[in-house]
Parts: structure tokens; C-alpha cells; sequence
């Protein structure tokens, strides 16, 4: 992938070379710190599922009338059958082994089977990330909407006197939330693990009590009795089944957080607390619900006795801020993989912790995600009300790693493509029959994350052609960088003290400011360096491969700085490292020329005249080039050029 410099970012070219180095930053961490962190990040969304889960579920399937004993073990059964096929077996035992480089994600697996692939991964696998990535924003936004409201809710269970304030509490829990996150989570993200750890445990302890008011609840592990559940009831078991979706959500957060914690991590947390936690808890509901068929309002706060209400909001609250922030935190993460892999514009990027890598926060999207989430609540006013919004795009990102780990086992792992399909094909059927279930609920509210995900598609895809465009005209006008040292070789400009280094995105053409510099002030440095960033498919790149510089004679040198999709690049760094290499470098003595384009639409370019706009638009919100590759502002010179697209 090639990283280009002001008005533009990375194209979508790989490099082809073979750039895999897991990260170790778990490996210095002790086992039992990374399970107990991952109950906290990786299981904070799944973790609040029982909250609305079997109570929306039940609601569907019922119809508004009374429930019965089949219907409940019904839904339960399904609930834990999806537990346990799209979760443990899919995710917790097959999709956490298709690590790039011990990175997970929905951008981490296209880069993946895009590097085995090559050439023949053409466009589709791109498109197929992009669209999952877009697909992960709706995601972003109506987890801490929905999550937040339903914890809040269970105060009208103390008192109906709660019920005007439900919305404004969560309102002000959320603006909270998004306000403290350009401080970072380093400092309370210690205390995530414990408190989620405390929840899952409270959730089990609720579900325990209630078992006895109907041990025959656990019958409901058979799946024969959800089987006879979707034929019997037709129309209203596929509504269920929609609802039943939400059980399972945040099982795409499992891959997006391996590179935090590592796969076994992950997996002890899963297998060892949080799926008998769960299992429990809506065993529980079921058979309270069976014993007492009017506590479907909110069967699971009425688990708990009265004097242990408020205690249990007040935990529920705390788990869905957790879960929130976990998902916040993922779409930082993702924008910045995005902007690395040439899909998005360069946006600011804050560290917010001098030690953990992954701690990183993004003013603009933070905000966006408030926006958005502060619409949706005011909109929608109860999580039974957003639940209808939120299966569609997980189960359709869902289908989309299903899609593409068939390609990871037949790329990547060297499996025949039958025994590829024949591992892929059920998990994607059962994939495609929740897409279809959540399909219905467009019209009740699934609409908003669709069209959140088709327009963030249009943006990337827009982004990502224009940069295309951008690149393939600018070079046909280029001189070649050859061509151009042989004629100053013959006629030699005034010389000055000191290195210039000349960003561009070509390294075989000359460098638009180069060209500039020679016609305006006349003048070559001492040493000129041609400087090409690249991002790799690898999230991480050690120093020893970081950099590869070529003499091209007469005081020019090729430079060729590879960053990996989950890194920062970082310039003055990267050239030091040349010293190495037997090239002194010196910063205070270095200029950096980089070219500011004025892009202007063309009447006859590659791209309608909206998408055109669309595209300049988003160049001119490009952060600076400065910031983004961390070059000390007093250091740079900035030249203007005018192209059209």
C-alpha cells in the first residue's frame, strides 16, 4: 500500500513483500492480566446482551399475547445454540486463528487475504472490507445507545417516578462518555476487567436463583426445541429470530480486539466464565418468565430482589459505559487502519497513552459518534424501540468475514477450496438466515444502520478512486526522476548547505516541489533525498525493514519508509534509522518539501461531477501533512500545485 503525501493518502497498491511480524506487546504481559483485561474490552457488548436479548426475543415471538412453555424454551434454545455456533465454534475457535501478524479485524483479515491473494484479489476483497468497515460505524453507534438506555431503564422497576428521566440521564451518561475520551482509558481501563468480571458474575448468580422456579428450563439445550419453534410459528419466529440475533452481538469484537490480548487470552475468558455466565442467566430469565409470565417486561432486573435493584442498575450502568467504550475505542482503531490503508482521509490522530500503542483517539469521529448517538436516542427514546436497528449490520458484517475467512483457508492455510467451503458454508448459511431475519425489521429502524454503512461505502470508495485518479494524472505529466538528475548532472545549480528531503508518492518521478524548488529559487542541497512512504499489509513493521535507501548519484538518494496499518508514521524516526545504513542524518539542518495540491474537478474526468466533489471536499479535510507524519513544523516548506480530477 502506498502512503502519498499532501492532499492525498495511501493508494491501494501492495507492495507484495512479505511484511508479517506478530506484535509482542502481549507476549511481555502475564496470561492471567490479558484474560481478566479481555472480560472487560473484548466481552463488555455481549456481556449486556441479557439485558434486552430474551425479553425482545419473547415480544416477537408472542405477538403482544401470552406466552407459552414452548415458546420459551424455543427462544432459549436458539439463544444458546447461537452461542455456541457463532460464537465459540465460529469466532472463539476458528476465526481467531486467522491472525495477520497477530492483528483481527475486519481490515486486518482483507489485508490478510489480500497479500496471499495478490493480483487475483482484484477489487472484491477490498470492497468486501470496506464494506464490513462501514458496516462496523452503525454498530459504533447504536451499541452505546441502546446499551446505555436499557441499563437506565430498570429504574422505572424502583419507582414509575423514574420514567421522564430515563432519557435525559442517558443522554447526560453518554455526553460523559464521549467527553473524557481525548484524555484516553489508560488510567481507568485497569478497573474494566474487575467490574466486568463482577457483572458476569452477578448475571450468573441471578440466573441461578431462578433455575430452581423451573429446572425443566434446562431441557431448552436440546436444539430440536428452536427447531420447533421456527416451524411453528411461521412469520412471528422469524421476527424472534432477528431478536434472537442480539444475544450474539459484539462476537465480531473478539477479532477486532486480538491484537490487545492474543487468541488464548480470549478464548479462557470466553470458555472459562463469560459463555456459562451467560448461559445461566438466560436459563434464568426463561424459567422465571415460565414461573411468572408478566415479569416479560423486564425479566432481567427482576431476577434480583427489590433491595438488590438499584445495586444491579448501578453495576449495568457501569458495564454498558464499559461496552461502550470498548466500541468507541474499536471505531479509532478502525478509522486509523482505514486512513492507513488509503480508504480514508487523513484525520488527526491523538495518542493518549506513552505506553500502550493501541490507545488512540480521533476528535473528529468522537464527535460524529456523539452526534449520532445523541439523535438516536432522542429518536428512538427505549432500547426496545433501537433493538429493531441493530442486528442488520452485524449479521451482514458477519457474513462478510464469513466470506473472507473461506478465502484466508484457501489462500492463506492451503486448503483446497472444497474443504475450504465445506468448514465456511454452514457457518455463512447460518449468517444468511439471521441477515434475512433482521432484513424485516428494516422498515422499524434497521434502515438507519444501512444507510449509515451505504453512505461511509460511497465516502471510501470515493476517497480511494479519486487518490487513483489523482496518482494516474499527476504522472503522466511527471519528468522522470532519472532523466531529471542527468540533466542537472550537465547543468548544475547553485548548491546550498544541508538536506532536502522531497516527499512524493511515485519514487520514479520527480517530486513536484523538487521541480519547483529548481525553477523558483534556483537552488539544489548539499543531499537530497526522494522520499516514498509505503503502508504495508502487516499491521506492524520492525526497524530493521523499516527503511531502504538507493544512491542515485549526484547527491540524490531513494528512500523507501514502510509503516505497518496499525502504526503511526513517524518521518524524523524513520530517517534516523538510515544512520544505520552510513547516511547522517540531521534534523536541524534538514528541510522537508512537501506539495500542497488544489484540486479542481474536471468537466471530462473519471468521475461523475458529484463524486468529484465529494472527493476535493474530503482532500481539503485532510489533517496537515506535518502533523500526520510527525515532521517538525519549523523544518517544512510547503509548495502549491493545481491539479484537476
Amino acid at each position: 500500500m502506498t502512503t502519498t503525501v499532501p492532499g492525498q493518502s495511501a493508494s491501494d497498491e501492495s507492495d507484495g513483500s512479505p511484511l508479517a511480524h506478530a506484535p509482542l506487546a502481549h507476549a511481555r504481559t502475564g496470561f492471567w492480566t490479558l484474560t481478566l483485561g479481555s472480560v472487560g474490552v473484548v466481552y463488555g457488548d455481549i456481556g449486556t446482551s441479557p439485558l434486552y436479548a430474551l425479553k425482545e426475543s419473547l415480544m416477537a415471538a408472542s405477538e403482544g399475547g401470552a406466552l407459552t412453555r414452548e415458546m420459551v424454551l424455543g427462544v432459549l434454545s436458539l439463544i444458546l445454540w447461537a452461542l455456541i455456533v457463532i460464537v465459540t465454534i465460529k469466532y472463539v475457535l476458528l476465526i481467531l486463528r486467522m491472525d495477520n501478524s497477530g492483528e483481527g479485524g475486519t481490515l486486518s483479515l482483507m489485508a490478510l487475504v489480500h497479500r496471499a491473494m495478490g493480483p487475483m484479489a482484484g477489487g472484491v476483497i477490498t470492497l468486501l472490507g470496506i464494506v464490513g468497515a462501514s458496516l462496523f460505524y452503525g454498530d459504533a453507534i447504536i451499541t452505546p445507545s441502546l446499551s446505555v438506555l436499557s441499563a437506565v431503564e430498570g429504574l422505572k422497576l424502583a419507582t414509575p417516578a423514574f420514567e421522564p428521566y430515563i432519557v435525559p440521564l442517558s443522554l447526560i451518561i453518554l455526553l460523559g462518555l464521549f467527553a473524557v475520551q481525548s484524555r484516553g482509558t489508560a488510567s481507568v481501563a485497569v478497573w474494566f476487567g474487575p467490574i466486568t468480571t463482577v457483572w458476569f458474575l452477578a448475571m450468573a448468580v441471578g440466573g441461578l436463583i431462578h433455575i430452581g422456579d423451573d429446572p425443566g428450563i434446562l431441557a431448552a439445550i436440546n436444539p430440536i426445541y428452536g427447531v420447533l419453534f421456527l416451524i411453528n410459528h411461521g412469520i412471528a419466529g422469524l421476527f424472534a429470530l432477528g431478536a434472537v440475533f442480539l444475544a450474539v452481538t459484539g462476537a465480531e469484537a473478539l477479532y477486532a480486539d486480538l491484537g490487545h490480548f492474543g487468541r488464548r487470552p480470549i478464548q479462557t475468558a470466553w470458555l472459562g466464565l463469560v459463555l456459562p455466565c451467560l448461559a445461566i442467566n438466560y436459563a434464568g430469565q426463561a424459567a422465571l418468565l415460565l414461573a411468572h409470565p408478566d415479569k416479560l417486561e423486564n425479566p432481567f432486573f427482576l431476577l434480583y430482589p427489590a433491595w438488590a435493584l438499584l445495586p444491579m442498575v448501578a453495576l449495568a450502568t457501569a458495564a454498558t459505559i464499559i461496552a461502550s467504550q470498548a466500541v468507541i475505542t474499536g471505531a479509532f482503531s478502525l478509522t486509523q487502519q482505514a486512513i492507513q490503508l488509503g480508504l480514508m482521509p487523513r484525520l488527526e490522530i491523538r495518542r493518549t497513552s506513552e505506553t500502550e500503542k493501541g490507545q488512540v483517539y480521533l476528535p473528529r469521529i468522537n464527535w460524529l459518534l456523539l452526534a449520532a448517538v445523541v439523535v438516536l436516542v432522542i429518536a428512538f427514546r427505549s432500547s426496545s424501540a433501537l433493538a429493531s436497528a441493530y442486528g442488520i449490520a452485524v449479521t451482514a458484517t458477519m457474513v462478510i468475514t464469513a466470506i473472507m475467512a473461506f478465502f484466508a483457508l484457501w489462500r492463506c492455510w492451503k486448503w483446497s477450496p472444497q474443504m475450504a467451503a465445506l468448514v465456511i458454508v454452514p457457518f455463512l448459511l447460518v449468517d444468511a438466515v439471521f441477515f434475512g431475519a433482521n432484513i424485516l425489521k428494516v422498515a422499524e429502524g434497521g434502515w438507519l444502520p444501512l444507510l449509515m454503512a451505504a453512505s461511509l461505502t460511497i465516502v471510501m470508495l470515493t476517497w480511494r478512486r479519486g487518490v487513483r485518479i489523482l496518482f494516474d494524472k499527476t504522472r503522466k505529466v511527471d519528468v522522470p526522476l532519472l532523466e531529471l538528475i542527468g540533466m542537472l548532472q550537465k547543468s548544475q545549480p547553485h548548491r546550498v548547505k544541508g538536506t532536502a528531503v522531497f516527499m512524493t508518492s511515485d519514487p520514479d518521478t520527480a517530486p513536484a516541489a523538487l521541480l519547483h524548488n529548481l525553477k523558483h529559487n534556483k537552488i539544489l542541497h548539499e543531499k537530497n533525498v526522494v522520499l516514498t512512504i509505503k503502508t504495508a499489509d502487516a499491521p506492524r513493521i520492525p526497524d530493521e525493514e523499516r527503511v531502504q535507501i538507493e544512491s542515485l548519484g549526484d547527491s540524490f538518494w531513494r528512500v523507501i519508509m514502510t509503516f505497518g496499518f496499525m502504526e503511526r508514521p513517524n518521518i524524523p524516526r524513520g530517517l534516523a534509522l538510515l544512520r544505520k545504513q552510513s547516511f547522517t542524518f540531521d534534523i536541524m539542518a534538514t528541510s522537508f518539501f512537501v506539495s500542497r495540491r488544489s484540486i479542481r474537478p474536471s468537466a471530462h474526468g473519471g468521475m461523475p461531477f458529484w463524486q468529484d466533489k465529494l472527493f476535493i471536499s474530503l482532500a481539503k479535510s485532510a489533517n496537515d501533512a506535518t502533523d500526520f507524519f510527525q515532521i517538525p513544523t519549523g523544518r517544512v516548506v510547503e509548495v502549491g500545485t493545481q491539479v484537476t480530477v
